[in-house]
Formats: C-alpha cells, structure tokens, sequence
C-alpha cells in the first residue's frame, strides 16, 4: 500500500483506496466520479439493468425483494439492531468466505472509519456502529488477495462498491460477495466533530449518533441516557460551506445499487430496510434468515412539498446564497407535525433519492458543469424530470435526451 504522501490527488475524490494500490492508473475506469457506467455494471452484476418504467427500481436500482428487517436479539451496541455485521459473522462462520473488508474504529478516535480485513467471525463484533470519514477500504483488495484469500465479502458504502465492482473482474476472485450500505453526505471526521460540538457542550459524551425516520436526530451518551433533535432543529446552517464536500452533494448511488443486499434504514420506519437485488442477495438473506424477523413495508405521506422544498434551499445553496432560516419560533411547531404529515417508510426513502438526484444536478450545474454530460445517469435525469428539472444544452449525450 502506498505511503500518504505518495497518493496521487485527484479532484473529486472520496478515497475508496484505489489510488493506494500498485496501480492507482485504475482509478480512470473504476471512479463513479469520472465516467460511471451504471447500466453496464447493473447487467454485469445483476443479470439485467434496472427497470425505468417502475418507480421503484428508478429510484432504488434492481431488486427481487425489498424487506423491513430487525435481528432479535437485537445487539447493544450496534447501530440499528446489528444485521450488517450479522452478515460478515454468517459469512465465516459458514466458511463462505475466508475474509471480510469492512471499517471499525480509529483505536485514537472512535468516530475515524479504519479499514479491517476480518478473518474470525468474532471480530466482526468490533466493527458495529457508524463511522464518519473517508476510509480506503479497497486498499486491502491486494494484501487480501496476496494472504491467498480467493473467496472475499466487501461490506462498503457506494463509491467504494462502484470502484469494487469496476474492477472485480481483475481480481482472481472464486467468489465475492457484496454487501452495501446507503450512504451521502458523508464528510470528513474533523468535520463531524465539529457537528458534534453543535450538537452537545461536551461532545466527549456522545456514543451514538443516527438520522432517523422520524424525522429526529438520535444521540446517546456514553453514561446513559439519549437526546432526540428533530431535524429542523439541527445547526445545519451553522456549519461551514465545505462541510459536505462535491463528492458527497454529487453522489447519485444513496441506495448502493452495485451490491448484492442494501443494508439501510430509510424505509424502515424505525427497522431496518433490506433491499435483495440478485442471486447473492438471498443467499446472504437466507444465510441470516432464522436470527431476524422479516415484515413487509409500508408507506404514506405526501413527498412533493418536501422535495419541492429542499430544490429551493438547493438552488439558493449551490448558487452562494445563504439559506432561508425557518424563524425559531415556528421551528418546534413544524417539528412536531413533520412525523405525522411527512412521507414515511417507502415514501420517507424515495423522497431522500429524489432530493439526492436534484442536489447532484443543481451542484455540478453550479460548480463542475463540464463533469454532468458523463457523471449523470440517464436514470437520474428521469427522477429529476418530475419536479421539472432537465437536462440543458451539453449536460447529456444526445442519444439520452431522446
């Protein structure tokens, strides 16, 4: 692996790892931020691309079932209830798998995602719970392989399984299996502390930090105890312009559609959401299916306003103007009627894929025009059209505005 000083830097960039690697030339075809080929990767992977004309799989990618999902008995200290490292553990225990790539905690830093490769099932219990922060956790792809591990689990966020899968046909591997968590808006872990200090005088303290379904912000501490923040009373004006960086505000991937299971929580409603995309996918559900209980999803709520809505604050956002502040008074009123209104379960999810689909239009029109025409999926311009956004001259290849 190549020392810090010696990784290329390329704009555009969430460090997956493969620029750490012997050939970091392979960024050029494996980075979803140059020139993504989700079509192709979809047929490569899942047998078929994903059908546009369901709304489902335009939204969320392909899939033979989506599942609400909860591990009984749930983990203490896991993020939800434990299924993802549910998974890693079945995965070796079952000799499915000799290795797993996955991240756990910085030992100087517990909210610092550090890449591991897992051998005991035992020790995937050290990789429960969510990190903040980029993590290159494809640069063990090649000591894994050099170790003489041939059949290999990935669990990873999008960018890294778009890389993964880019390239997995270069990798001599017998088998591998894929498991994908949604992520956006990720940052850097300087940066979530800074979010933390906002949150909390004595930040030290917070143990555990989840956007719910609910529209709250769940924190515990480590004596005890938990605080919910409804959304709307979060300091999100308060943080600085980089905060999320162009990467994160252009990721068209939230529901990692490259792996096997998504792993999440959007349409859970408080439960996890498994959302089971090809032949693996049940294999792996079926590897965990007597330690959980399966339940079907739900949905209700209007989306439109709320999408409509977060376009507006976009707009002014990526265009350098500050965002309208909701008047403090009316904050806590609102609070309270976004859980009984706003979408919830399967609407809560295509709700945040359709604010994701604007936000990456509306930021690289406004920062990176030149990367739209092949950064943009035909997909995504097909999500956005509904709250009146299309593509302009020279953001898209001719044969897709047909």
């Amino acid at each position: 692996m190549q020392s810090e000083a010696a990784i290329p830097f390329r704009n555009l960039c969430t460090d997956c790892g493969i620029s750490r690697t012997a050939d970091p030339g392979r960024c050029g075809r494996a980075c979803q931020f140059i020139a993504p080929d989700y079509e192709g990767l979809e047929q490569q992977i899942h047998g078929r691309s994903r059908t546009l004309t369901s709304e489902d799989e335009r939204l969320f990618g392909v899939h033979q079932a989506m599942h609400r999902a909860w591990r009984v008995p749930s983990v203490p200290d896991a993020q939800w209830s434990g299924i993802t490292t549910l998974i890693g553990e079945c995965l070796l225990r079952s000799k499915s798998v000799s290795a797993v790539l996955c991240v756990g905690p910085d030992p100087d830093d517990k909210w610092r995602p550090q890449p591991r490769l897992i051998t005991r099932a035992e020790d995937m219990a050290g990789c429960r719970g969510m990190r903040m922060g980029y993590a290159p956790l494809l640069s063990l792809l090649e000591p894994a392989v050099a170790a003489g591990h041939r059949r290999v689990a990935v669990i990873g966020i999008p960018c890294q399984v778009y890389a993964l899968r880019a390239l997995e046909h270069e990798l001599g591997l017998e088998a591998l299996y894929v498991v994908g968590t949604p992520c956006s808006d990720n940052t850097t872990t300087a940066h979530f502390h800074q979010f933390l200090a906002l949150l909390d005088d004595h930040p030290e303290r917070i143990s555990y930090l989840e956007f719910m379904p609910d529209y709250h912000v769940e924190l515990r501490f480590e004596q005890g105890g938990k605080r919910r923040i409804p959304f709307l009373q979060l300091p999100i004006a308060d943080l600085p312009s980089d905060f999320f960086p162009l990467t994160c505000r252009t990721c068209v991937d939230y529901t990692n559609s490259l792996a096997d299971i998504t792993v999440g929580y959007m349409a859970g409603q408080g439960q996890q959401w498994l959302i089971v995309r090809n032949a693996r996918g049940v294999q792996l559900l079926d590897l965990i299916r007597g330690e959980i209980t399966l339940e079907s999803l739900t949905e209700s709520g209007q989306r439109d306003s709320a999408v409509k809505g977060f376009i507006d604050n976009t707009v002014r956002a990526s265009g350098g103007l500050p965002l309208r502040r909701m008047p403090k008074w009316l904050r806590p009123l609102v609070a309270r009627i976004m859980p009984l209104t706003g979408p919830k379960g399967l609407n809560f999810a295509r709700t945040r894929v359709e604010m994701k689909a604007a936000e990456t239009i509306l930021y690289l029109r406004q920062m990176a025009p030149k990367r739209m025409r092949s950064m943009i999926p035909h997909h995504v311009w097909l999500i956005a059209e509904r709250y009146g956004l299309h593509p302009q001259a020279g953001e898209t290849s001719t044969e897709r505005i047909k």
